[in-house]
């Protein structure tokens, strides 16, 4: 992280400006709290709190004297939601979160935008078939077809939080749906 300030310099000495920033990066953990050594939690929350929050700040003074820009956060459902196992990962993700939700608010009389899309579980190489019968349960625990009345739980994608509002994004949302926003995580 040390080194961000002479990245951004570079970049702004190159292109002039910045107009949007993307932050589509982190790490995740999984492994019982009394598992996770100190050092673990300090690197993880590096990687995905402190990264973009060092980043953030390094870019702000420039997307503020120009009055534009978009910063975009692709974070993790678990940024809200609670997992067993990825305490330290969810811990993160909802600093983070929380980060880029307080930033949306002061930077908006700025012109500028701040947009989180926050993913359900993604199936990596890493994923193996105990992770994705853990997000199952997790899901059908957590949120039943009933809670979502006649929009499917396949419509659980993704959600993108722009300017304190939350709407689903699906190619399975009905169309008799479209343009609801009355589901929040």
């Amino acid at each position: 992280m040390e080194s961000i300030p002479e990245v951004i310099s570079e970049i702004l000495e190159c292109y002039g400006c910045l107009d949007v920033l993307i932050f589509n990066s982190s790490m995740k953990v999984k492994a019982l709290v009394q598992c996770l050594s100190l050092e673990m939690d300090r690197i993880v929350m590096d990687v995905n709190y402190f990264g973009p929050n060092t980043l953030v700040k390094g870019v702000l003074p420039s997307l503020i004297s120009r009055r534009t820009g978009h910063i975009l956060l692709v974070n993790s459902i678990q940024g809200k939601l609670t997992v067993p196992f990825r305490a330290t990962y969810a811990a993160s993700k909802h600093a983070v979160q929380a980060f880029f939700d307080c930033l949306r608010a002061e930077v908006q009389e700025y012109g500028i935008t701040v947009s989180t899309v926050n993913h359900t579980f993604i199936k990596t190489p890493s994923t193996n078939s105990a992770d994705e019968i853990t997000a199952k349960s997790v899901w059908t625990d957590r949120i039943s077809v009933s809670q979502l009345g006649a929009v499917s739980s396949a419509v659980l994608k993704y959600t993108i939080s722009h300017d304190q509002q939350v709407e689903l994004i699906s190619t399975e949302v009905p169309e008799s749906h479209r343009g609801c926003s009355g589901f929040c995580c």
